[in-house]
């Protein structure tokens, strides 16, 4: 089975697939980070200066993401028979070709508050200018989230408040997606 973790950044989404993989109902489990499939290279994904002229890749547009690098991971993963987490702004749009069960978990969480998470995540731990991570947000992000992040949400099969537990929401997408393989599998069977 494919689970796959969308939302905006900060919502929670890898914080979640770690907790899911804590309490899996299975042993084996594999985690594919969506943040580990950008490009890297000015030759894919889409490249705007920064204020000082040097390229910066924009994370917040799918193009930029290596969808089909972290689809073939994801067919290898699942070649093994194992559960599979795919957590990431694009997880979403993850397309492996192996046949398997999939269900697509939404991070709900105020735009406020994801803020809120990436400043002490990436400012107050990671020493990132704050003023470069507002204004990134204010001129781009935002809008970004809205365009590209925000349509995802209709096609999932549970939308998650990224305010709980993660433990709490783990047990809640467990619940759920294996009520949603139980009742695919009582309809094929029909």
């Amino acid at each position: 089975m494919l689970l796959a973790m969308t939302g905006g950044a900060g919502a929670g989404k890898t914080t979640l697939a770690a907790a899911l993989a804590a309490c899996a109902p299975r042993d084996s489990i594999q985690v594919l980070h969506g943040d580990d499939y950008y490009f890297g290279t000015p030759e894919r994904g889409i490249w705007a200066p920064d204020e000082a002229g040097t390229p910066r890749l924009d994370v917040g547009d799918p193009r930029s993401m290596d969808v089909e690098g972290l689809s073939r991971a994801a067919d290898a993963a699942l070649a093994t028979g194992a559960f599979v987490i795919v957590d990431g702004l694009f997880a979403r749009r993850v397309a492996p070709q192996t046949p398997h069960d999939r269900f697509d978990v939404f991070v709900d969480l105020a735009a406020d508050l994801r803020l809120a998470r990436k400043i002490q995540r990436k400012c107050l731990r990671d020493g990132f200018p704050l003023d470069v991570l507002l204004r990134n947000y204010l001129n781009h992000r935002r809008d970004a989230h809205e365009r590209h992040i925000e349509p995802l949400r209709a096609s999932c099969d549970l939308v998650v408040d990224g305010t709980l537990p993660p433990d709490t929401l783990a047990r809640q997408v467990w619940t759920a997606a294996t009520t949603a393989g139980l009742e695919r599998g009582r309809q094929q069977r029909l």
